[in-house]
Formats: C-alpha cells, sequence, structure tokens
C-alpha cells in the first residue's frame, strides 16, 4: 500500500495492480480501492489571544480546556460537552476579574477551537503572563464522584487518579494517530526542573491552596483537594499555573451546578477573591 495523494481534508491510500496483470499497451494501473481519513485543517501558527483590562496589572492568561475537535468529557445527564462547559466559566472567570480593576486577563480561546497543550502554556509565556489558570471539568465512572480538585505540577503524581487525569489530558494533542504536539513535547521533556522552576511550582501550590480557601464555602471540593501530576499544559518553567478541574459533569449534581448562570459566578467569584490576595501578598515580598 503506498500514498498517491494528500490533501488539508484528508489522504488517499492507494494499492496498486500488480504489474504482471497488465497489459504494456494498456493504461497506467488504476488503483483498485481507495481510503479517504478526514483531517482537520492544519492551522497556521497560534493567533496571540487579546488582553484586555488596565495596563500595566498583572496579567492572568485564562485556559478553557479543549475546544474544536477535541469535546473532553460529555455528560451523560444532559449532553453537555467540556469544551463548552470550560469556555463559559472561563468567560465568567474573565468578567469577575476585570470587575476588580486589579488584572489584565487574556483568554488562549474566546471560541469552539482547538489548540495544543504546548501552545497553550506558551500563548503565556509569550504574553509573559504572571498567573496561568488552565479550566476543566472532570469524568469518573462513578456517578457518585463529585467536588472540584486543583492540580499543580509534580513529575512524579501524587496518586494513581492524578496519573490518569495527566495520561487522559496529555492525550489531548493526539488526532487520528497523529500526535499534533510532538514538536513541542520534546522541547517540554527536555526542560529541566531547575531552580526557576521549582519556585515557580511552589507559586503555584500557594496559588491553589489560596484557590481552594476562597472559594471551598460556596463550591464542594474533594476531600483531598489538591493533587499533583505531570500535566503538559502546566509545564511552564517560568509562570506559575494551575489546572482547575471544577467538579464531575459525569455527576448528575455537579453537571447541573457547572452549567447554571449561578455556578459559573460562584466559581468566577472566589477565584478572582483568591487572584487579588495571590498578587496582593506577591507585592508585599517584591524586592
Amino acid at each position: 500500500m503506498r500514498f498517491i495523494a494528500a490533501g488539508a481534508i484528508g489522504l488517499v491510500l492507494s494499492a496498486a495492480i500488480p504489474a504482471h496483470m497488465l497489459d504494456a499497451r494498456s493504461a497506467p494501473p488504476r488503483s483498485r480501492y481507495s481510503v479517504t481519513i478526514p483531517l482537520d485543517a492544519t492551522q497556521k501558527g497560534t493567533p496571540l489571544p487579546r488582553i484586555t483590562g488596565p495596563a500595566g496589572k498583572p496579567l492572568v492568561m485564562i485556559d478553557p480546556g479543549h475546544g474544536g475537535h477535541d469535546p473532553g468529557a460529555i455528560s451523560s445527564h444532559d449532553g453537555r460537552r467540556e469544551k463548552d462547559v470550560t469556555l463559559a466559566i472561563a468567560q465568567a472567570m474573565r468578567d469577575a476579574l476585570l470587575g476588580t480593576g486589579r488584572v489584565r486577563v487574556a483568554l488562549t480561546r474566546d471560541d469552539d477551537h482547538f489548540i495544543a497543550l504546548a501552545d497553550r502554556y506558551e500563548l503565556g509565556r509569550t504574553l509573559k503572563a504572571d498567573l496561568f489558570i488552565s479550566i476543566h471539568a472532570d469524568s469518573a465512572g462513578n456517578p457518585d464522584a463529585s467536588g472540584a480538585t486543583v492540580y499543580t505540577l509534580s513529575e512524579t503524581a501524587s496518586d494513581r487518579e492524578a496519573a490518569r487525569l495527566a495520561e487522559r489530558e496529555n492525550r489531548a494533542d493526539i488526532l487520528n494517530g497523529v500526535n499534533l504536539g510532538s514538536t513541542h513535547n520534546k522541547a517540554v521533556n527536555s526542560i529541566l526542573i531547575d531552580l526557576s522552576q521549582r519556585e515557580t511550582m511552589e507559586a503555584s501550590t500557594a496559588f491553589a491552596k489560596l484557590l481552594h480557601r476562597e472559594t471551598s464555602a460556596t463550591l464542594p471540593f474533594r476531600a483531598i483537594f489538591h493533587r499533583f501530576a505531570s500535566l503538559i499544559v502546566l509545564k511552564a518553567p517560568d509562570m506559575p499555573s494551575i489546572l482547575f478541574e471544577t467538579g464531575y459533569l459525569s455527576n448528575r449534581r455537579d453537571a447541573q451546578f457547572l452549567n447554571s448562570p449561578t455556578g459559573r459566578s460562584t466559581i468566577a467569584a472566589g477565584t478572582a477573591r483568591a487572584v487579588e490576595t495571590y498578587f496582593a501578598r506577591r507585592s508585599l515580598t517584591a524586592p
């Protein structure tokens, strides 16, 4: 089997008729059959997102998980897709943060399109973001699983559940067997966790604790609210980053909460309080 054509919307595979079965005077061999595999059109670079908010203020990059061909988890209760839920929550967060007047905000995506995992944090690094918040909504085989969790980076997962999450989310770059983020992943894997990144990881952990403190009164969390995982989207060595699993779409109560205006505003308000406190503390310790 060999390739005979390739295009932005598909690949065509063909098996030629053996030469000994053809008359020397016949036309060029034609394929017996063809298989077409539809592919997304290749994106020519990821455009930089728009920054909103007062100039000179710290920049918060909010990353709505999944998007485009990658729907993420799908609720068995109402059919909502994680990519839509995370975008709605991220937009509510942006509005709440801008309402404080103390930060600038950018979203990795403000509509339904796909972004490779490494490109997500690279957008933050390019814009010199001071804090990166990736928004997700979990799913589990157990419909009773419920509550929010905050993940920060560690090369060693804190438990099997964190390892499974990292494996699932890190696969989001793979489409039709093609690793769309492979070139970035090689660069990421070569990054040594040096003193600078250790400081970043400590700052990420500090924000994770603040986020729990400021939201746990109104947003249910899991008993172990802070977990560690080797998540690609958190691997910027110089930008404090967290992944916020806001709840379980596989749980009826969580799904209803996350899909409601009340739920989104509750999460956004708590996040805004945590962000304000985080930067206030940082300004006090700045040289």
